[in-house]
């Protein structure tokens, strides 16, 4: 009977230590797989600053100036001014729409009565 429990006892004592040595070497390939996605996202990090960089370099505004002077002709743009922008009761707005039941719906209300009772927290219809 001893011999039978020395032989478990060996065999669990191997069973043990083979998986011991297979968790070690998935252990390994997961930290080897840690330290690649580190070197991924460091590089990635690397890229999106000098992307930022050249962003910032090719939107300066005396580099864009002189690319509209260029192009004055094909692009016809100008710079902006006060008198380019209107009054919001200079905009064409969508009729309202009669739902069947014969409910009007308003789409877009910026009346300055809807607008107070917006911050009053009361419901403007």
């Amino acid at each position: 009977m001893r011999g039978f429990l020395y032989f478990l006892s060996v065999c669990g004592v191997i069973g043990l230590a083979f998986w011991a040595y297979q968790e070690n070497y998935k252990t390994q390939t997961a930290l080897r797989e840690v330290r690649s996605l580190n070197a991924q996202i460091g590089s990635a990090h690397a890229r999106i600053n000098v992307l930022n960089a050249e962003w910032a370099y090719l939107n300066r505004p005396d580099r864009l100036r002189d690319l509209v002077e260029l192009n004055f002709d094909r692009l016809s743009l100008l710079p902006l001014a006060p008198d380019a922008f209107r009054s919001i009761d200079r905009v064409s707005f969508p009729l309202p729409t009669v739902l069947p039941l014969g409910e009007v719906v308003d789409p877009i209300d910026v009346s300055t009565a809807a607008m107070n009772d917006l911050l009053n927290g009361e419901d403007p219809l």
